[in-house]
């Protein structure tokens, strides 16, 4: 194996200089640069990357902390798969690595995520489908390490994090259905411990206030984002003395909840009541009626995740402002809006 002093040898430079001219440095010459990068090329020279790391004293590595357990639901959401695939793919293109790092259960050490980020000589970690409040995570944000997290709202010195638009969304799909009439929208939102169902209950409420509307306080129920939470809440809205003739779910699995429910209480949608959710899943467009939904775009999300923490390794380590990634109406068959514009 062609190693860096062999480089030096036949290139006719010391091994200080062929080491400059692969990291690219301004005090070698074009031409030295030139030479030595085709010769290491037809050589088929690789760096020692253990040396490397030491050097530089960070690694190519990128950690990824995701809680998937199968004990706990909310882990499991489809929604978090598509994030990594935006994830590594762009950790790929850019020529880094990711490790998934072990999670820590409730009796772990307070270091743990920090002693393997150090141990690893981790460039950065990218979190998402944790709970913030670990004290793990607390200790990983606060240290030097640069840190992304998508979906939580962490912000420090050198964490940030990358979120979808989430108000604008949730205005979005309430403003459509005014647009097909309803004045009756309800809404069933995520668990309020977690950013993106708090920021889509607000863009809710704020849209509501100004198309002039007054939310009944029986028509915002809380669910978990998953589909039994989503049907249990259509139920009882459909109970209610006055139901709503809309409702916009904060999760496409809970809005497919909410179908079912209607079918077995003898209800259609979208002839009896609208329903929108939120995500864009792959069963959006599969269940009967398609599911109008407001489209997350989960590999921008995660691409963006990790274009910011490279730009933070690039900046000494300071991250930038949170990142918000747009979000769009995608218009199915459950708001009725179809079979308006498409008369029968």
């Amino acid at each position: 194996m062609v190693d860096i002093r062999e480089l030096a040898r036949r290139s006719g430079v010391s091994p200080a200089t062929v080491s400059r001219a692969l990291n690219d440095r301004a005090e070698v010459s074009p031409e030295t640069r030139r030479r030595v990068l085709e010769l290491a090329e037809e050589l088929g020279y690789s760096p020692n990357q253990p040396a490397r790391t030491l050097v530089r004293r960070r690694s190519d590595m990128v950690g990824l902390i995701w809680d998937t357990g199968y004990t706990k639901q909310d882990r499991r959401h489809p929604f978090l798969l598509d994030l990594f695939v935006g994830i590594k793919q762009t950790l790929a293109e850019s020529g880094h690595h990711l490790m998934l790092l072990s999670t820590a259960d409730t009796d772990a050490a307070v270091d743990v995520y920090l002693r393997a980020a150090r141990q690893h000589s981790l460039a950065g970690v990218i979190m998402m489908g944790v709970d913030e409040s670990h004290p793990a995570i607390t200790a990983l944000v606060d240290s030097d390490t640069p840190c992304v997290a998508i979906d939580l709202p962490l912000q420090r010195n050198r964490t940030t994090h990358v979120t979808s638009d989430n108000r604008t969304g949730a205005a979005a799909a309430v403003r459509h259905l005014y647009e097909l009439g309803h004045r009756a929208i309800a809404t069933i939102t995520g668990p309020l411990t977690l950013m993106p169902a708090t920021e889509r209950l607000a863009g809710y409420r704020h849209e509501m206030a100004r198309l002039g509307l007054s939310a009944h306080p029986d028509h915002v129920v809380h669910g978990d984002f998953f589909l039994a939470s989503g049907y249990d809440c259509a139920a009882r809205l459909l109970a209610l003395p006055e139901p709503p003739t809309a409702i916009f779910a904060a999760g496409d699995e809970m809005a497919i909840g909410a179908l079912h429910a209607l079918a077995d209480a003898g209800l259609r949608a979208p002839r009896d009541v609208a329903v929108v959710g939120f995500d864009d899943i792959e069963a959006a467009s599969l269940v009967r009626p398609t599911l109008t939904t407001v489209a997350q775009d989960r590999l921008a999300l995660g691409a963006g995740a990790v274009q910011a923490l490279l730009s933070a390794l690039d900046d000494g380590g300071t991250v930038q402002a949170p990142l918000q990634v747009a979000t769009r109406l995608v218009v199915r068959g459950s708001c009725g809006a179809e079979e308006i514009r498409t008369p029968r």
